[in-house]
């Protein structure tokens, strides 16, 4: 049987994963009723605090944590080397989870990463868990989100200009005469999808172009999801001349799709893809990317984490996360 989790005491107590840590760190006032709520969740459960709750670190374990969505995604690939130079110049050893983007695989890791008393984490959040998350930044356990954010959640990010980017390259399809752009996007409510939305929809308005909802389709940020996902615009009544596929994995699923069906790129459907990757250059006629500086990002990542991690250090506050 597997161990108790904080959720868990969370769910039988019947209240937040948040108020189960100020419980446990007894960082903030909790009314007496929830508190006994709490405790004896805790003990039917057989729940014990361990590095997540309030155990009090003697010293660093030189350990940092990072969770990624997709290990089997190259944009990925380049962020690890990014974080993993970093941490080992500066004397960290790395732990790294992959989270397929399910929150219960990155609620599960958080835990794990907890109980390893790791130092400090990063992480590509799936946009769950909030309240495990505000829990962790509460308790002052250092944490900073790469390639996206947590809307509400008081914690540094290492982000690319994805709007920015994705205005740029519509727009250059808008320049090259195609005035029906078709648009493959990942999850919807991930912040990296909804800011290149927005930087899509932006583009078309600045030219008097429709946003036309049929153009757009979102779906995992896979080469499976981007294949389905231009079959489905290639079918459309009145398809589009050009594709803007948000991410690689989703590009090479587009560019599969699209000699599938015999159609020639860039006569007969222009695209564009988001992600620099070395694969692209493998594309004849080549691909149009727009480049993302991702080892920098897993570089600049790595070294807030560790700022923030010595600095907790420095001002005394060994307290456990919550």
């Amino acid at each position: 049987m597997a161990a108790a989790t904080m959720k868990d005491v969370a769910e039988r107590a019947g209240v937040s994963t948040t108020t189960v840590s100020h419980v446990i760190n007894q960082t903030r006032f909790v009314s007496e009723e929830n508190r006994s709520k709490v405790q004896e969740a805790m003990k039917a459960l057989g729940y014990q605090p361990n590095a997540i709750a309030k155990s009090l670190r003697q010293k660093s374990t030189n350990t940092i944590g990072l969770m990624i969505s997709d290990i089997a995604n190259p944009f990925f690939t380049s962020l690890i080397r990014g974080v993993e130079d970093v941490a080992n110049a500066a004397g960290f050893n790395l732990i790294l989870c992959n989270t397929d983007e399910k929150p219960e695989k990155e609620y599960t890791y958080l835990d794990v990463l907890q109980q390893k008393q790791v130092d400090g984490v990063i992480v590509a959040p799936t946009g769950e868990n909030l309240d495990y998350f505000e829990a962790l930044v509460d308790n002052g356990f250092p944490m900073v989100f790469i390639d996206r954010r947590l809307e509400g959640i008081a914690c540094p990010a290492v982000l690319a200009d994805n709007e920015n980017g994705s205005y740029e390259a519509v727009s250059h399809l808008i320049g090259l005469g195609h005035r029906r752009i078709g648009i493959v996007v990942g999850l919807l409510g991930v912040t990296s999808t909804t800011e290149r939305l927005r930087g899509y929809q932006k583009a078309l308005a600045e030219h008097g172009l429709p946003f036309d909802k049929e153009l757009v389709l979102p779906g995992k940020s896979k080469v499976e999801s981007g294949r389905e996902a231009a079959l489905q615009l290639l079918a459309l009544t009145a398809r589009p001349s050009a594709i803007f596929a948000t991410n690689n994995q989703m590009t090479i699923g587009v560019m599969r799709a699209l000699h599938e069906q015999g159609v020639r790129c860039p006569d007969d459907m222009a695209v564009v893809g988001f992600d620099d990757f070395e694969w692209a250059s493998a594309f004849r006629p080549l691909l149009t990317t727009v480049a993302q500086p991702v080892y920098d990002m897993g570089r600049v990542a790595a070294e807030t984490l560790i700022e923030r991690i010595r600095n907790k250090g420095e001002t005394g506050d060994k307290g456990g996360a919550g």
